[in-house]
């Protein structure tokens, strides 16, 4: 038999090591260059009412998109845009270099992205990124970015306020934490979402998103308690809501449900059972702080009541439903 000749097996080394090492800096050029749709595999989890717009805009942008939905027809109208469907969170992951989550509960959050077996960083290359918009646990954010760190991959933080509407006009407050660089090079793929507001280092994000939640809770009870006053003085509370608009009592929250509640639109651009999960995270919050909020306390008490009604799937503008009942009021429907 004859024996290999040494220098063939020098050359054969010295090939892998010439291969490897060109593996390595394609990697780390891969890691470091611009994100761009010519150059950046999207995957996305979570297609519900905010998650479809904003992936809509992303394919548009012109990225390749892969989506995971638990159910999967509610991802096929992405899927009709061009979007390729994942069987579960790794899946999404192994095809991407940026993965996007917007799902319910802090639970969904660790499962999709933490599962050892199905979760996204599981089937995450090294030097991928993890960008967790769900409003969820501060502490979970700073867990999430602790274990993508010890497998060489990012995660930020970027939780959005602007319910559905902001997402379909993709005009979101978007509140990020997490690494200033990492935060930066996102910024082609965030841009076409909304706006960035760094707020920080890890779980920072969503610390700002939690008190947009205690000013739009209390802001909602003040709206819905000065329409149901203007109702029973005998004002017409359209007029009413247009004669405060431009003044000191004007706001965002007016300008997005105040006629939406007078036609009795209760559809959800943000569902009531998840802003029973935000006001419930901020109180929880509140008491490791060691501070009152008893605004945020009462709020979010009567967004509890709408949930022990049933009607945890309507919009935050149900509590309206709250008001009329304690007072045995109805607003008057209107045409406008």
């Amino acid at each position: 038999m004859p024996v290999p000749s040494p220098s063939l097996n020098f050359r054969s080394l010295h090939r892998r090591i010439r291969h490897f090492h060109t593996s390595i800096v394609r990697h780390l050029m891969a890691s470091t260059e611009p994100i761009s749709p010519s150059n950046t595999r999207v995957g996305w989890i979570g297609t519900g009412i905010m998650g479809q717009s904003m992936c809509a805009h992303l394919i548009r942008a012109g990225y390749t998109l892969t989506v995971f939905n638990r159910t999967p027809s509610k991802a096929q109208p992405l899927v009709d845009l061009g979007a390729h469907l994942a069987p579960s969170p790794h899946a999404v992951a192994s095809r991407s270099d940026v993965v996007f989550s917007i799902v319910g509960y802090p639970s969904d959050v660790r499962s999709v992205l933490l599962h050892p077996t199905s979760g996204a960083l599981a089937g995450l290359r090294t030097g991928g990124l993890l960008v967790d918009m769900t409003t969820s646990e501060p502490s979970l954010a700073v867990e999430i970015a602790e274990a993508a760190a010890a497998k060489g991959c990012h995660s930020i933080d970027a939780p959005v306020s602007g319910g559905d509407r902001g997402a379909k006009n993709g005009t979101l407050a978007i509140f990020v934490g997490g690494e200033e660089g990492t935060v930066k090079r996102l910024e082609p793929l965030f841009s076409p979402l909304g706006k960035v507001n760094y707020m920080g280092g890890s779980g920072k994000g969503q610390f700002a998103k939690l008190a947009n939640q205690i000013t739009i809770a209390s802001t909602m009870v003040g709206l819905v308690e000065g329409m149901m006053y203007a109702q029973k003085a005998g004002l017409d509370v359209a007029l009413y809501l247009d004669a405060i608009s431009t003044g000191a009592a004007g706001s965002r929250s007016l300008d997005l449900y105040g006629k939406r509640i007078l036609k009795r639109d209760l559809e959800p651009g943000f569902f009531v059972n998840h802003f029973v999960k935000d006001l419930g995270i901020c109180l929880k919050e509140c008491q490791n702080m060691g501070i009152a909020l008893p605004g945020l306390a009462l709020a979010q008490q009567l967004y509890v009541s709408l949930k022990a009604h049933g009607e945890g799937n309507l919009g935050t503008q149900a509590l309206v439903l709250v008001l009329e009942r304690l007072n045995n009021l109805s607003l008057a429907p209107s045409h406008t």
